[in-house]
């Protein structure tokens, strides 16, 4: 099994699954914005040049959150939820709410604040960004009142959505009124597959 990774990108989500699965898995490196994710040979991979792709024998597959369903339906069946469990709607919801709803404000913040060069960036747009961010975070906190993980026991919702609540705190979003994401963050950090997904 082959992950086309980059630090600091979603990558990260699919590596951390990977070790919390167990999973044995290559890591093909790249920087983010390195030329060669947008050359010819990874294009043959991914023809969108992006990270991550999961390459597991005659499969490829390069949506973070789809990669993270299909982990766990084949190899690690106890990290989803069933559709005849009672939280099996509220697991679909937060799988995908870090990328549905978390994730577009921060790219938008990381294009303004950090990717283009100083002379094009747009405050008014970052800040934007900022406070929509911090709108979707709110969802998140109340949602996580006397709540340890996401949908239950973990699962790889939490790989996904959390990774973006991770990222958000990183950027500097604003977790002062947000006690529950604050300890839940430290929770997910804490683990150990995550520390060593980051350390990849």
């Amino acid at each position: 099994m082959k992950v086309y990774f980059a630090p600091a990108s979603r990558a990260v989500r699919t590596v951390w699954l990977l070790e919390e699965i167990g999973q044995s898995y290559e890591l093909e490196r790249f920087t983010l914005g390195q030329k060669e994710m947008r050359g010819p040979d990874y294009a043959k991979v991914n023809p969108n040049g992006r990270v991550p792709t999961l390459v597991d024998g005659d499969i490829t597959i390069s949506e973070s959150t789809a990669i993270a369903q299909y982990l766990g339906a084949k190899y690690a069946p106890g990290l989803t939820v069933g559709l005849d469990a009672p939280n099996f709607a509220m697991y679909l919801q937060w799988l995908h709410y870090g990328e549905g709803m978390i994730m577009p404000p921060i790219n938008n913040y990381v294009v303004e604040t950090v990717l283009l060069p100083p002379e094009r960036r747009n405050e008014e747009l970052a800040a934007r960004s900022l406070k929509l961010l911090n709108r979707t975070l709110g969802a998140a906190e109340a949602h996580m009142e006397g709540r340890e993980f996401l949908a239950g026991d973990f699962t790889i919702a939490d790989t996904i959505t959390g990774h973006a609540i991770i990222m958000s705190r990183r950027l500097g979003a604003n977790f002062s009124n947000c006690p529950n994401l604050s300890a839940y963050a430290d929770r997910l950090e804490a683990r150990a597959a995550f520390k060593a997904a980051e350390a990849a």
